[in-house]
């Protein structure tokens, strides 16, 4: 019989089919820091989407097999405890090479074409006190013909690239593997930085990615440059931004993720009201068709190890 805790089972709007083995399965809807270790001790497989599970709460938890992240980024758990204790952990993968591509676009064309001010426009009667037909008062620009630099070339960076060369704009790559494609070049970060029209940043948080993007990386970007985080929040120097941005030394900045979340009073980029910055909160991932594919896919991950085949290993 397994004993099944899902940490943060209110993460996630999907209908999750029952697995075929024996079990019993215990939702909870959140769980603090200091909840952790109580609502394992008894789980054989835990499931986290972005609950922490840290070497602490490992060490109570003498009956866990298997920790089921309901997500792609497995930095919220300490794999090398993990290891040491044999507890297997499993990730969810290719769910979202729909969705969050789509959102990276979402945010490209609101900027690139001035929506949100064109908004605040219309909203304040600006248009309507109009002497012509149309309002222009602030710049409008096509994505083809313009650069799109992708940074991080795993499946996610793969789906954007495409939909960059189907917009007929230029797409430079790069990652520390080797990068290939139809319509896709090959370049170094410097280059991507320094030539770009827009920045989409595809890599995983680590300890070589934190604060990948500083002050010094943006001031190498052109001045008209856009900056799309879908990742990670601490892949970016987020005071860095907000001056870079209140400065106006970037053309502006669509992000869907920060470096803590749910976010606190005191982050910079939670002050800026800007017509050329967009915050959504961390959803770029959570079309229904691919919350869906995710629930179905950690029932499979359960499945398969409890059957000895386990799949999506990480550690």
């Amino acid at each position: 019989m397994e004993h099944i805790v899902f940490l943060d089972s209110g993460s996630l709007k999907a209908e999750i089919r029952k697995p075929k083995f024996a079990h019993t399965w215990t939702n909870f809807p959140t769980t603090s820091p200091d909840q952790v270790a109580e609502r394992l001790s008894p789980a054989t497989i835990a499931i986290t989407n972005k609950i922490p599970v840290r070497a602490d709460a490992l060490a109570k938890a003498k009956q866990l097999r298997l920790i089921a992240v309901a997500a792609t980024g497995t930095d919220i758990v300490d794999l090398a405890a993990c290891r040491s204790r044999n507890v297997v952990v499993e990730n969810i993968r290719n769910y979202v090479n729909a969705s969050l591509p789509e959102h990276v676009f979402a945010l490209i064309l609101a900027l690139r074409r001035n929506l949100f001010a064109y908004r605040a426009d219309v909203e304040s009667g600006r248009w309507q006190r109009a002497e012509h037909f149309c309002l222009l008062d602030h710049p409008i620009r096509d994505l083809a013909g313009s650069t799109l630099g992708v940074v991080g070339f795993g499946a996610l960076g793969k789906a954007v690239a495409a939909l960059g060369v189907a917009f007929d704009m230029r797409v430079l790559a790069f990652d520390v593997q080797p990068v290939g494609g139809p319509g896709v070049e090959a370049a170094s970060l410097e280059k991507v930085l320094a030539t770009s029209d827009v920045i989409s940043l595809h890599v995983p948080l680590s300890p070589g990615t934190a604060s990948l993007i500083g002050a010094r990386e943006l001031a190498r970007m052109q001045p008209n440059c856009l900056l799309i985080n879908t990742a990670r929040g601490g892949l970016v120097d987020e005071q860095a931004l907000a001056d870079a941005l209140r400065a106006g030394r970037i053309g502006g900045a669509g992000f869907d993720v920060l470096s803590v979340e749910p976010p606190h009073a005191g982050n910079p980029l939670l002050a800026l009201r800007l017509p050329n910055f967009v915050l959504t909160p961390h959803i770029a991932w959570a079309s229904a068709q691919a919350m869906q594919g995710l629930a179905d896919q950690l029932i499979d991950n359960l499945e398969s190890f409890v059957a000895g085949t386990p799949r999506n290993v990480v550690a």
